[in-house]
């Protein structure tokens, strides 16, 4: 949970609770932000509003998707033990969390495919086959940020398993 604070006069402190972490918060604005200067981008050099809406929907979602990607491994990587009843409850909160995200990330797939369907141009391709690639391309990058996540780390038990040269 994030906040702003605010000082409205000497005795008076203001706070605005928002949800998540302000660097979420940005990560998303720039997958947002990279989806819309694609769509600008393609739309200008193709002359389509359907091949700029498919890059810019497919940028955005391959960017939020890593980002949910790793977030969903660190995530499991602090899953808790499940013996005691506090450790039930954070496994609640963990479970409630990673729903969020894939309720947020089913509706961005949607979302693209509806806002693809709806353009004006007609066909195979512009009605069944495009509006699939943002989703497929979010979830093709939602599992490279789990992978990229896990490879980032490595086990501790690795280093003991390795074969000594000293010897």
């Amino acid at each position: 949970m994030g906040r702003i604070v605010k000082q409205v006069s000497e005795y008076t402190t203001r706070y605005y609770w928002y949800p998540g972490d302000k660097k979420e918060w940005v990560r998303a604005g720039i997958a947002l932000g990279a989806g819309a200067a694609m769509f600008a981008v393609v739309g200008l050099w193709t002359g389509s509003a359907l091949i700029g809406a498919v890059g810019g929907t497919s940028a955005t979602a391959a960017i939020a998707g890593v980002n949910f990607g790793r977030r969903d491994a660190r995530a499991l990587a602090g899953f808790p033990d499940l013996s005691e009843k506090a450790a039930r409850r954070e496994a609640v909160a963990h479970t409630g969390r990673a729903a969020w995200r894939g309720l947020v990330e089913g509706i961005g797939g949607a979302s693209a495919a509806v806002l693809i369907v709806n353009l004006p141009t007609q066909g195979m391709a512009a009605n069944w086959l495009l509006p699939v690639v943002p989703a497929i391309i979010g979830a093709l990058a939602h599992q490279a940020g789990m992978l990229y996540e896990r490879m980032g780390h490595t086990s501790p038990s690795s280093s003991t398993l390795r074969p000594s040269n000293t010897g």
